[in-house]
């Protein structure tokens, strides 16, 4: 039976043996407590019984296989314990004992020995706190826990037992279905566990803590067939320091690290990234319960304008569109409320309409009823035993009601997460509001559910589809060699980069060269150790005669032999770098930024997976602060974006062709002309393994 079979019994197990002394039976009260069905084995040879049940001796005794086994035994009896349930043909177990390859040299070898013991069976762990299925109510789990049985709800997938633990103790109104905590991933990664619940209609969402993937191909794999499946997923990576480029002959390598690249890896596969546990609870929870957005516009109501300000605020940072009322809209809200209320969104309604269930749910409905993908009001509720509290129930019901008459979908939202009590949250989830806790995070779900949605809304389209996954890494060339200027812009040629008129000339053919092409010229030295010829003096700018390009050609390093002559290319509109770099999980990775003198200056890139298509090297220039200048800025000509498009693609065709052998790649600058002018590549270099 394969591993992904063994992992399907391990996670929907119609018998347990948990095997063990204390963490054991603590798994297995758990268990009952959830409401577990199947068959449950204890095993330890020194009880005869353990939480009421009859005590096996060994694994040997069982019935049959188990299809699922929880190990908490010393870390070398686990991997004995572990070999004789893969004998018997036990689907999977989770292995909870700390000191394998976390620890040092030897717990290493310790866990190949756990790796080789398990042979297909499916592993999780060890050093893992392990399972909580609350569809199933199986608790495969040493500890404490907060949850309960649910018919469907969020998969929570950590690298972190104890904060898997902390999370199903919230008191958010989040339902969650499953727990899983990979521990050291020793045979199961991430990115197995995240294939296993792709296509289950119990699963809603999936969350994410990621310390760090061994398998990008396979967890990109998955992460596509759960955009392809409409399953959202939310994820935190920490780790978000870059250890630095190893190599920096290109500017390409300085410009993006390794956290950057996650960032592209989320993005391509509409993962909404956060950073906090409030905010990944909270938008699993909007994704579940409100879904996936049409759109990013927002009405916000409030009664408050310091609150109407931080929504402006955060909501521009997220890019949340707060379209402005309509003149009907602005006519009704002003039939509605005081003429004291200034007519905007964010709408501070003020206090007049406070307690006036009408009032204030014809205000929301004319607000929510034209231009919005989605509704949230601010709401507030003062702590148990304050009297007076009736106009906050007042003010749900009517954006219940608002919701019931415009059919936009709504969040009631406190700015503080302890000021939305359990009932309140409970009253709006029954009539199809999502209760939110903490401004920010529903303003981080709101963003995050509206990129999930355009994102579905393009891969269902015709033609459509989920990005597929990426290739492995693969350890890239031996030993590479930089390619003179002249080499790397031939090569790239052959893919369509586009050059300016050019030739390759020794000193005595420079006059002629010059001749041909036409001043003004530029005039630069070849040679393989020229990486950066400005900082060598081996470049000239704008020559316009013959004399120029001699006197240029003597002030140039003696050790320059041969030269390119080259037609100076002028009305540029603006310059980006496009270049490729190597990572060590990733493989060669595309980055695209401001270019020219301000490449390391300005802090302008973004960074694309490869293989790419031309809307998502769109998008990402269109995220460039260079976007200003490509739109004309000041009343600049606009850039030609559809030739800059073009030379990406140039790039990222010869990139993913020479996978294997390309170390890095600079095309720097890319000089834009306007509008239906094109795009040229005035300098490049390419470091690669020559066949």
């Amino acid at each position: 039976m394969s591993r992904r079979e063994n992992l399907h019994r391990l996670l929907n197990p119609r018998h347990v043996a948990f095997v063990g002394g204390r963490e054991a039976e603590i798994s297995i009260r758990q268990s009952g407590r959830l409401g577990f069905r199947g068959t449950i084995w204890p095993v330890n040879p020194r009880r005869e019984e353990m939480a009421g049940l009859p005590c096996f001796t060994s694994v040997a005794e069982l019935p049959e296989a188990p299809d699922a086994a929880f190990v908490a035994v010393p870390r070398e009896a686990t991997v004995d314990v572990v070999r004789d349930l893969a004998t018997r043909g036990a689907g999977g177990c989770v292995c909870y004992a700390a000191g394998f390859a976390e620890l040092d040299t030897a717990g290493a070898e310790l866990q190949q020995a756990l790796v080789d013991a398990a042979g297909d069976m499916a592993l999780i762990g060890p050093n893992c706190y392990g399972v909580l299925n609350y569809l199933d109510g199986l608790a495969l789990w040493p500890d404490q826990q907060g949850g309960a049985p649910i018919d469907r709800g969020i998969a929570l997938i950590m690298q972190s037992g104890n904060m898997a633990l902390n999370l199903t103790m919230q008191e958010r109104s989040v339902p969650i279905a499953l727990v899983l905590t990979v521990g050291n991933q020793a045979v199961l990664g991430i990115g197995d566990c995240l294939d296993a619940v792709i296509g289950d209609p119990r699963i809603a969402a999936i969350g994410l803590y990621i310390e760090g993937l061994d398998d990008i191909a396979g967890f990109s794999g998955a992460a596509s067939r759960a955009l392809q499946a409409g399953q959202p997923i939310v994820a935190i990576k920490s780790g978000r320091s870059d250890a630095g480029a190893k190599v920096a002959l290109s500017h390409t390598n300085s410009l993006a690290g390794a956290d950057e690249i996650y960032d592209a890896l989320f993005d391509r596969y509409g993962i909404a990234r956060v950073h906090t546990l409030p905010a990944l609870l909270e938008t699993l929870k909007v994704l579940t319960l409100t879904g996936p957005l049409p759109g990013n516009r927002l009405a916000a109501i409030c009664c408050s304008g310091a609150e109407a300000a931080l929504i402006a605020d955060r909501a521009a940072d997220l890019g949340i569109a707060l379209p402005a009322p309509g003149p009907a809209q602005s006519d009704d809200l002003r039939g509605i409320l005081s003429d004291a209320v200034t007519i905007a969104n964010p709408l501070d309604f003020n206090t007049y309409a406070w307690g006036n269930r009408d009032l204030l749910q014809r205000s929301f409905t004319a607000l929510m009823a034209d231009q919005a993908d989605l509704g949230m009001l601010i709401l507030d509720y003062p702590r148990p035993g304050v009297d007076g509290i009736e106009g906050w129930h007042v003010a749900l019901e009517a954006l219940i009601g608002a919701r019931q008459h415009t059919g936009t979908k709504a969040l009631v939202v406190s700015t503080l997460p302890e000021c939305l009590p359990a009932n309140s949250r409970a009253r709006a989830i029954e009539n199809d509001v999502t209760p939110v806790q903490g401004l920010d995070e529903a303003l981080t779900a709101v963003a995050g559910a509206a990129r999930y949605g355009a994102l579905q809304t393009r891969i269902s389209r015709p033609g459509g589809r989920a990005p597929g996954a990426l290739s492995a890494a693969g350890s890239g060339p031996a030993a590479p060699k930089t390619l003179d200027e002249w080499q790397s812009k031939r090569r790239l040629a052959e893919y369509g980069l586009r050059l300016p008129d050019g030739r390759l000339a020794s000193r005595a053919e420079l006059a002629e060269a010059a001749a041909a092409i036409g001043f003004p010229i530029v005039l630069k030295g070849v040679a393989d150790d020229l990486a950066h010829k400005t900082e060598a003096g081996a470049v000239a700018l704008n020559l316009r005669s013959a004399a120029e390009v001699e006197a240029a050609a003597d002030a140039m390093p003696a050790t320059v032999e041969c030269f390119l002559v080259e037609s100076m290319i002028g009305g540029g509109v603006a310059e980006l770098i496009i270049g490729i770099k190597r990572d060590e999980q990733f493989g060669p990775v595309m980055v695209i930024g401001s270019g020219g003198r301000l490449v390391n200056l300005v802090e302008d890139s973004q960074i694309v997976l490869l293989p790419t298509d031309r809307h998502t090297i769109e998008a990402a220039i269109g995220r460039l602060k260079a976007a200003r200048l490509l739109a004309g800025f000041r009343g600049a000509p606009k850039g030609d974006i559809d030739a800059v498009v073009d030379a990406a693609l140039a790039v990222a065709r010869f990139a993913e062709e020479r996978r294997a052998d390309l170390a890095e790649l600079d095309v720097n600058p890319l000089i834009v002309l306007p509008a239906g002018q094109g795009a040229v590549a005035a300098d490049a270099l390419i470091r690669m393994q020559i066949d």
